[in-house]
Parts: C-alpha cells; structure tokens; sequence
C-alpha cells in the first residue's frame, strides 16, 4: 500500500474508503437514486444490522447514548438554498473533497410576529464526489443515532435528485486547527486551562466512541476536526472514514486512509484498525497542543519536519520539555501538569497498540492534570520554530468559522 502526501507545506486531507460496510455501496453516479432511495427507506436513513442492535437506547457515559431511532429532520432544498442565500460565495466556511460547507439561517414557524430562527452549518456535495456520497451515508448512519456532548450535533439532511445535503449545528468558535495555527488579530493564543478543556472534551468524545460493545473507531481524528462551540467546548466532527470493530477484533481494510502524520504505525503498515489506533491519534494532538506546531511541516529543519519523532525524547523529560512548549503560552503553566501531559503523550504514541491507554483512562489523567495548580513561571527559553503558524489552513472538516484563513480548493491526494 502505497502513501501518498501533498505538497510542500500542505497537511494532506482524507478520504472515505469505498469498502465501508456502513451501507449499501454506490459505485457511480447512475446508481446514486436508487442505491440511496434503498438505503433511506422506511426510517430515513440507512441501518447497519450490527450498530443497530449495539446497545440499542443505552446511556453510555455522561450525556452519551445510542438512540433507538434516529432523530434527524427532512430539510427541503429549497429551504437550504435560502438559508444560505443561494449558497452564495460569502457564505462559505470552509471545502473539502465532499464539497462546500455554508453558513446559514433557518427561521423557526412561531406564532410571534418576531421572527426567530437559528444558525446552522449546510455541508452540500459536489456533484462529482463519488468520496462525498459515501461519507454523506456514513455521516446519517453514525450521527444520526449518536447522542454525546462532545460530537458535533446532526440535525438532518436533504436528499432530493442529485442534491445530497447535511445540517449541523453551528460551532461558534470554529476549528481547534485555526486556534492552533492560524494567523491574523482574529486569533488569539489558547490559553493553558482553556487547551485542557479541549483536550478533555475531545477525549471524552472518543471515549464514547470506543465504549460500546461495538466500537466505533473515528478514525481521523486531528485537530481540524476538533470543533468549538461558543464556551470553547470541543466537538468531534466528520464521521465519514468512521469504523466498526468488536471489543476482541480489529477492522482490516486494503486501502489505508486517513491523515498522514496521525494514523497509527500497524494500521499504516497492516491496514489492521484498533481503537488504540484513535488513541495514537489522540497522542499526536497532545503533542500538538503543547508545542503549538502542526504534526507535518517541510518548512521545518530536516530533522524536525515529522513533530511526534522530533519530540519524542523530549517528553520524558521535564527540563527538556521547556524547549518545546509553546512560546505563545509564556510559560503560563504549571509545570507539573504539562510534564503530566506530556508523559500521557508519550504512552499514546507508543509503537505498540496493546500499550497504549484507553480513552477511559486518557480522560481521567487529563482531568488529574487540570485539577494541578501552580504558581506560573517566567519563561526563559522559548521556541525558534515557528514558521508553521505562517501557513494557510487546509480544511476538510465542516462547521468551521472562516477567520483570515485560506480557502484555496483542494486539489492534493485524500489517501495516504
């Protein structure tokens, strides 16, 4: 299996594999009509038999639950096109290989004669997506029946001829991407407590992934698809490479896709996909978020263009850590929490599937460190490298805030 990257200074995207067994297939675009008109019959959207009876209406995890029956609304297009004033161009937030996602406005039916009505995110597939129909099917099959604070809530879909839509809730704040690295007055450095909120949140989303007797296995989580709502709370979104496993099996596929420089050495090598491999994901963000560096970047010295094997010796150590740490953060932290997620970063990159963390455990270490307060100290080294926040941002995930960032259509391979 081959792996494929981008080009200079750009963060390779995804690609949803052909090969899921979320729903039935579509192979052209002849078969588009038919083949979803199958799948969405009698409940709207479509069933997988083995995620339909996992646990079926089941708590799992504070606020998290398996609905019985998705709870999606039928949007017409033409309610799309006008909540989005005719998709028009400045509506756009953001593209990926599944097409453009808009801002838009949605009036509520009220009795008042004040009009009310609320924000919302309208993903619409390019037409010439044959990627984008398959991860439009898998985005209803997972969020449809997924219910957790921390997953970017579906609130429905049109499908209508061609037109294949999807509506979400707006997230106010855009991606943890654009805070990490974006560029302009428009964004501010994260601040340490506000980086472990976000940390928590999206741990704790994967957490519920990886806790029911069928696992879900995200698959593709980075910071583009980490979501902030208006209180910084994290979402995870962009379910269309998202796996089902058993507790005892791993998923195998032919095709390796995903986000190079996050997916997991044994599924890169193997095609075998674990939860652990997420966890590997997980691990690569931390790193992230304590340098303030993206995990690729060329313009970086040969020798730390790949973030998690430059770092790696770093982590265990306390005083060395000082040379990594973000300088945005101004040595606002304390130290012992920052060696604490340090050290959690290191056992999530393990080489080794079997030893690294669940996400059960990620979340109660994470919580341990944000509970750690001390007196914040002056920085005396501070990072030299930092081109990468000099970039513009490629996005793939939807929902994001548009905030001085470059929206240039991508045109690199999805695959790894």
């Amino acid at each position: 299996m081959g792996i494929c990257c981008s080009s200079h200074n750009k963060v390779p995207t995804t690609i949803l594999d052909p090969s899921s067994g979320l729903s039935q297939s579509v192979t052209t675009n002849n078969t588009t009509s038919s083949s979803l008109s199958s799948s969405l019959g009698g409940s709207n959207v479509s069933r997988n038999s083995q995620f339909w009876s996992a646990s079926s209406g089941d708590d799992l995890g504070p606020g998290g639950q398996i609905l019985p029956h998705p709870n999606l609304k039928i949007y017409t297009f033409a309610e799309l096109k006008s909540a989005t004033k005719n998709f028009r161009n400045d509506t756009v937030l953001g593209e990926g290989g599944f097409g453009k996602v808009h801002k838009g406005w949605i009036e509520e039916k009220s009795i008042s004669k004040h009009g009310t009505g609320s924000v919302i995110a309208v993903k619409k597939l390019n037409s010439e997506s044959m990627q984008g129909i398959e991860e439009w099917q898998a985005e209803v099959n997972f969020l449809g029946r997924l219910s957790h604070p921390n997953l970017v809530k579906l609130l429905g879909y049109c499908y209508e001829g061609k037109e294949l839509l999807l509506v979400y809730e707006f997230m106010q704040k855009g991606s943890l991407e654009n805070h990490l690295f974006g560029r302009g007055s428009t964004v501010q450095p994260l601040p340490w407590d506000l980086r472990l909120k976000i940390l928590i949140g999206a741990a704790r989303g994967l957490a519920f992934l990886h806790s029911a007797d069928i696992k879900i296995i995200y698959r593709d989580f980075k910071a583009s698809n980490i979501l902030l709502d208006a209180s910084y709370n994290a979402k995870l979104s962009d379910f269309g490479l998202a796996k089902m496993a058993s507790s005892s099996q791993s998923h195998v596929t032919t095709r390796v896709m995903g986000t190079y420089g996050y997916a997991a050495p044994e599924y890169v090598t193997t095609g075998h996909l674990y939860v652990k491999s997420d966890v590997y994901g997980f691990g690569v963000v931390l790193v992230e978020m304590i340098t303030g560096m993206r995990a690729l970047d060329q313009s970086r010295p040969a020798a730390q263009q790949n973030l998690v094997q430059w770092v790696k010796p770093y982590l265990a150590n306390r005083r060395k850590l000082k040379n990594i740490m973000d300088s945005r953060l101004e040595g606002r932290y304390p130290s012992k929490a920052a060696a604490n997620v340090a050290q959690l970063a290191l056992t999530c990159l393990a080489q080794e599937q079997k030893g690294r963390p669940s996400m059960q455990e990620v979340v109660a270490i994470l919580e341990k460190a944000d509970s750690i307060s001390e007196k914040p100290k002056v920085p005396r080294i501070h990072n030299s490298y930092r081109n990468d926040r000099q970039q513009p941002l490629h996005h793939r995930s939807p929902l994001h805030v548009k905030q001085d960032v470059s929206r240039g259509r991508q045109g690199s391979p999805r695959g790894l």
